[in-house]
C-alpha cells in the first residue's frame, strides 16, 4: 500500500474521531465547520455527514452556537451550561462518528460510534473540569480567553483531521493518554462549583 493510499484509508477515521473530539468541546461549532467545508466544496464528507452542509442544519447550528458562545463567556454560567450540555455533546459525538465511519461498514460504524461517544465524554469532562478551575478566579478575562481558545481548538483540530489525518491521529493519541491521567482530577473540578454553591450560607 502506498503512502497516499494509507493516508486516504485513515481519512474517514480521522474525521470520525475529530468530529467526536470536537463535539465534546462544542458540537455546534463542529457541525458548522464540517458543514461549511462541505457546502463550500473544501471537502467531500462521508455520505451520511453530507447533510451537515444543508442551509437548514447550518442555520440551526449557527443559532445554537451563538447562544452557547455568549453563555460560555460568563463565569459560573459556563459551568451550568457545560453540565446541561452533557446530554448534547456526548450523543452528538457518537452520532457524528457513526456517520463518518458508516461507509466502512456497519460493524465499523458501530465501533466508531461507541469510541466517538467515549471520546466526546472525555473532552467534555476535560472542558468542564478546566473551566470550573478557571472560575475560581474572580476576574472574567481568563474565562473569556479560555472560551475563545476552545473555539480555536475546535476549528484547528477539525481542519487538521481533514487535511492531515495522520498528524491529527498522533496528536489525538497523546491527548487521550494525558486525559486518562487527568480524568479523576477533572471530574472533581467539574463538580467544584456545585459543591461550593451547596456550602454557601442561606440568606
Amino acid at each position: 500500500m502506498s503512502a497516499d493510499s494509507f493516508t486516504a484509508s485513515l481519512a474517514p477515521v480521522a474525521v470520525a474521531l475529530g468530529a467526536s473530539w470536537a463535539s465534546g468541546l462544542n458540537p455546534y461549532a463542529a457541525v458548522l465547520i464540517l458543514g461549511g467545508a462541505q457546502a463550500f466544496g473544501f471537502v467531500t464528507l462521508p455520505a451520511d455527514l453530507q447533510a451537515l452542509g444543508s442551509p437548514w442544519v447550518m442555520g440551526v447550528a449557527g443559532l445554537l452556537f451563538a447562544l452557547n458562545f455568549f453563555a460560555d463567556k460568563i463565569p459560573f454560567v459556563d459551568s451550568v451550561n457545560d453540565m446541561l450540555h452533557t446530554i448534547v455533546r456526548i450523543p452528538a459525538g457518537a452520532l457524528l462518528a457513526y456517520g463518518a465511519a458508516d461507509q466502512l461498514g456497519p460493524e465499523t460504524a458501530i465501533l466508531a460510534g461507541l469510541l466517538g461517544g467515549t471520546l466526546a465524554a472525555g473532552t467534555h469532562i476535560a472542558k468542564t473540569g478546566s473551566r470550573a478551575l478557571i472560575n475560581t478566579s474572580p476576574e472574567p478575562f481568563s474565562n473569556i480567553a479560555a472560551s475563545l481558545t476552545t473555539d480555536g481548538l475546535v476549528f484547528g483540530g477539525l481542519v487538521l483531521s481533514i487535511l492531515h489525518p495522520i498528524a491529527f491521529l498522533c496528536i489525538l493519541a497523546a491527548f487521550v493518554v494525558g486525559l486518562l491521567w487527568l480524568l479523576p482530577k477533572l471530574v472533581r473540578l467539574a463538580l467544584l462549583p456545585f459543591r461550593l454553591a451547596g456550602r454557601r450560607p442561606q440568606g
